[in-house]
């Protein structure tokens, strides 16, 4: 048996376990995001203008908070569902965990990012301006913690919870991951539709690596080096992060669309690197 179907099957998994779950996920999270907001303006920690800045990534501790107890939220809301509702506990939606797996998925994709920026600058070079400044250490250090939270949150309900509920519904891997995938790009929609094609296609390789190495581990890197480096290195002005005060500045917008054919174009390279490479094959225990 597939190594990452192995997992899926644990636990309860009838149909209606699964949207029941990502409603009682967001109620948990809703309440404890309530709860912590309450405390904190009853002990006056909370500035009065923080529901503004944790929307403006020019205030980079804030938003970066912001991002880290938001998703943080929803990763305990869905942990707690989960356990209750299926029976599972996390390490069986996270599926096999291998940290060589991480290091890989988050190497290999920095050095992509880096060569597609190049090749950008290459074309449009007055697109590109140095934006460092004072605040790009504390904007690289907040950034690390927020990213990793989100990273991490969208892995494990995408690529993990939702992901193995396709898959056991629908029985094979490739149907599985275009589900899945379009239903992450459903949810970035409103970034774009250049964007959300970007993060349907994004959401069905990661999908179908996950499957083959058995778990989230890799696209959880792959994932995490993809968000960092465009809040960190190179920041787009059409982004979610445009305005930090990361190392570079990106405003070519007439290239929108030839960044998405590029991007595609690297993530099919990736999933014909994973599928090749017996290395990144999950082996059933034993």
């Amino acid at each position: 048996m597939n190594v990452y179907f192995e997992y899926a099957s644990r636990g309860r998994n009838d149909w209606w376990r699964y949207p029941l779950s990502l409603v009682v996920a967001c109620l948990l999270a809703i309440l404890c995001l309530t709860v912590a907001e309450i405390a904190l303006i009853l002990t006056k920690l909370l500035p009065p203008d923080f529901a503004t800045q944790i929307q403006q990534p020019k205030d980079v501790l804030p938003f970066f908070l912001g991002i880290a107890v938001i998703f943080g939220a929803m990763t305990a809301g869905l942990i707690v569902a989960i356990r209750l509702i299926h029976r599972k506990r996390p390490a069986e939606v996270m599926g096999r965990w291998r940290w060589d797996y991480f290091a890989w998925g988050f190497g290999i994709w920095m050095v992509v990012e880096a060569v597609l920026e190049m090749i950008d600058a290459l074309i449009a070079p007055h697109g590109f301006s140095v934006s460092a400044s004072g605040g790009t250490w504390a904007l690289a250090a907040a950034a690390l913690v927020g990213v990793a939270v989100q990273t991490f949150s969208e892995e494990l309900i995408f690529r993990g919870y939702l992901t193995q509920g396709l898959y056991l519904a629908l029985k094979k891997p490739l149907p599985a991951a275009i589900a899945s995938g379009l239903l992450f790009g459903a949810v970035h929609i409103s970034n774009g539709v250049s964007q959300s094609i970007n993060a349907a296609v994004f959401g069905i390789v990661c999908a179908m690596i996950a499957i083959r190495t058995g778990g989230i581990a890799l696209t959880w890197g792959l994932h995490l080096a993809n968000n960092y480096f465009g809040a960190v290195v190179v920041v787009s002005g059409n982004d979610v992060f445009r305005g930090t005060p990361g190392i570079f500045t990106q405003n070519t917008p007439q290239l929108t669309w030839w960044d998405l054919a590029l991007a595609v174009l690297a993530l099919a390279g990736m999933l014909w690197l994973i599928f090749r490479q017996p290395y990144f094959a999950a082996k059933p225990d034993g």
